[in-house]
């Protein structure tokens, strides 16, 4: 019986051990890739204290960090949660059966692909599923960004302060982000809309993203010159496990939680990208922070120092 189990080993759940340990609470870390998404990070430069560290780095950085303190890492996916009459009992996808307490869910989100060729392969060499990370590394380039809500128009507003020309492509004839952003895109000449278009292939010299094909013409040719691709079409949420349990979720699948991370279900706190407190913010030093948050949370809630309120 552990204090906490945490469902997760991004920086959320990787952070919420961390403090977890240092309250003395006894936890398991269970996930299947150590550092999660961050892993697929090829430079990050935007995490305090360090100028530039790759994902992967990172990652066993904080990994390491975790067991220093006496914490464990399973490496495994989880296939089931159950409550019980102490708390909460986890089954992973090999079969084993972990009881805790309290659970800290922070599974994270799967972007959305466009499961065209080339993405995969110049994953990290040009392709990326987040611009607020990547971008800098595009100074006086030119760039595409896919999608047409809020990530992909804010992302290209963004993306000006770096690049040469930001080119938005949309299978939509109308951009759907908040009207003040559009009509910012619409009037910045570093940004050029296309619409009604999709991304057929995306093309590379074996080392880099070139271009990308179109399903329809631009300006004659169905190819494009570019130096990144940006997919900005949005994330799934990691939330099954957790809707056999009751807990509430938002129209668009992610967690609501309140501001210490707890839910609306007795015992069950959510940290980094699979909650709903952070929006289209789902940044390596967010998810630290609310796993943070939601270790404090758990340690107060097992310690009865507050009763926590329904949701």
């Amino acid at each position: 019986m552990y204090d906490v189990l945490i469902i997760g080993s991004g920086p959320a759940g990787l952070t919420a051990s961390i403090y977890a340990s240092r309250y003395k609470l006894s936890n398991l870390v269970i996930g299947r890739v150590l550092g999660g998404m961050m892993t697929s990070a090829h430079k990050i430069e935007n995490y305090p204290g360090f100028a530039s560290i790759s994902g992967a780095e990172l990652s066993q950085k904080m990994g390491e960090h975790v067991k220093t303190l006496g914490a464990e890492i399973l490496a495994d996916g989880v296939s089931k949660i159950e409550k019980t009459e102490t708390g909460f009992k986890v089954t992973t996808e090999n079969g084993q059966d972990f009881e805790g307490k309290v659970l800290i869910v922070a599974t994270g989100t799967e972007r959305r692909k466009l499961d065209v060729p080339g993405e995969k392969e110049y994953l990290g060499r040009g392709v990326s599923y987040c611009t607020a990370c990547d971008i800098p590394f595009f100074k006086d380039k030119i760039v595409a960004l896919i999608g047409g809500s809020d990530a992909a128009v804010s992302g290209a507003i963004h993306a000006t302060a770096f690049v040469k020309k930001a080119y938005i492509i949309y299978r939509r004839e109308k951009l759907r982000a908040e009207p003040v952003w559009v009509e910012e895109v619409l009037k910045n000449p570093k940004i050029e809309v296309i619409y009604k278009t999709n991304i057929t292939e995306i093309l590379g010299d074996g080392t880099k993203v070139t271009g990308v094909k179109l399903d329809s013409p631009h300006q004659g040719t169905e190819k494009l010159t570019l130096d990144g691709v940006f997919i900005e079409i949005g994330g799934v949420p990691g939330t099954q496990l957790l809707k056999p349990l009751g807990v509430e979720l938002d129209e668009g699948g992610f967690v609501k939680v309140k501001p210490d991370m707890s839910t609306n279900i007795t015992g069950v706190f959510a940290a980094g990208d699979i909650a709903n407190i952070a929006g289209e913010f789902q940044q390596i030093v967010t998810a630290a922070s609310e796993g943070a948050m939601a270790a404090f949370s758990a340690f107060k809630y097992l310690k009865g120092a507050v009763e926590l309120p329904t949701y």
